[in-house]
């Protein structure tokens, strides 16, 4: 970076001075047009041009005019739900609609609006930068990794409250979980309790919060009872991932009689490929869901899984982040409990 582009970013960091937009284009080398066009999305800016602006404005902590009015003394009454997820895992899990209807539910008591963003991690990208501008007035984030560093650059301008513990969890933070933990606990010392000691589990993403805990909650029950894993691979929460995951655990030679199933998409593949294999469930194999969505009574057998309340945690997600907009104080953590549903596959 250029003297004159560090001499901007000491004095944006080091007062109480508003950083302008002539000011970024100076620190980025590029025009007062080409900055507006980066704030706003516009995808009429080469490459070159939104890296620069992008690390100018993260660099002097820019926050355009139309979101500072707004955090000062307008509202736009509007709401972003950020899932940073493809479009296809986002309509395929029911998951996610329980969760939109849950804060909808909420919102509609109030005089804020919804508006949904399947967003990527692009520095440059359309989500980050209407959010920045100020077109809502705060955001509720859903299903995030430990890529989606972008995140952090939307909670520095509005207030967010996470749907599940944060991958990066700060005293500051504002989130809606489930107990993942005991969850998980609870579902692998009830297929211990029925008689089965070799359980394999299959677990999403461990780059996700849900991932890491409800793989930690299967442990914790074996270690209690003192057995051993039998098999552990990721099944990345699909109906696809699942089955790639049994066929992976299947081919290792293990033979387990039960399987955790860290979601009930996840056992839906689980159950196919069992089924292919000659292996009956709950004789031979039994197995235990997670989410208690409309997946575990469309397979037979009918799953046996721990509810997680997904409407209830929209709800709630949506009234901790209309409390912080009214100035009010909500708790920065709810942890909502699991329940298990016995059907047919235990």
């Amino acid at each position: 970076m250029s003297t004159d582009a560090m001499r901007h970013t000491q004095r944006g960091a080091g007062s109480a001075h508003a950083v302008t937009i002539e000011e970024v284009a100076a620190a980025a080398g590029v025009s007062r047009s080409t900055v507006s066009r980066v704030v706003n999305g516009s995808t009429a800016v080469s490459p070159e041009a939104l890296e620069s602006v992008t690390r100018a404005i993260s660099e002097l902590n820019y926050v355009p005019n139309r979101a500072a009015r707004s955090l000062a003394s307008q509202k736009t009454h509007a709401i972003a739900l950020i899932v940073p997820e493809d479009t296809t895992r986002f309509f395929g899990d029911p998951f996610f609609a329980a969760i939109v209807s849950g804060i909808n539910s909420r919102l509609s008591r109030s005089d804020y609006v919804l508006n949904l963003f399947i967003a990527s991690d692009d520095p440059g990208d359309k989500t980050t930068s209407y959010v920045r501008s100020g077109a809502v007035d705060g955001a509720i984030v859903v299903s995030h990794h430990t890529s989606d560093t972008f995140i952090d650059r939307i909670a520095s301008v509005v207030p967010v409250v996470y749907g599940g513990r944060p991958v990066r969890e700060r005293d500051r933070d504002y989130y809606v979980d489930v107990d993942n933990v005991r969850g998980a606990y609870d579902a692998t010392v009830y297929l211990i309790e029925s008689g089965r000691r070799r359980i394999a589990t299959i677990t999403g993403p461990r780059d996700m919060p849900a991932g890491v805990d409800r793989l930690q909650g299967y442990r914790d029950a074996l270690a209690a009872w003192d057995l051993d894993e039998i098999a552990v691979e990721d099944g990345n929460f699909t109906a696809d991932g699942g089955a790639d995951a049994m066929r992976r655990v299947l081919a290792t030679g293990a033979r387990p009689d039960a399987v955790f199933v860290a979601s009930d998409l996840m056992a839906r593949g689980v159950l196919t490929v069992l089924t292919a294999e000659g292996l009956r469930v709950p004789e031979d194999v039994a197995i235990i869901g997670f989410d208690d969505s409309p997946v575990a009574t469309s397979v037979s057998p009918q799953l046996t899984t721990m509810r997680q309340p997904s409407f209830a945690q929209g709800e709630r997600m949506a009234t901790v982040l209309l409390d912080l907009l009214a100035g009010r104080h909500p708790r920065h953590v709810t942890i909502l409990e699991t329940e298990l549903v016995v059907r047919d596959s235990v």
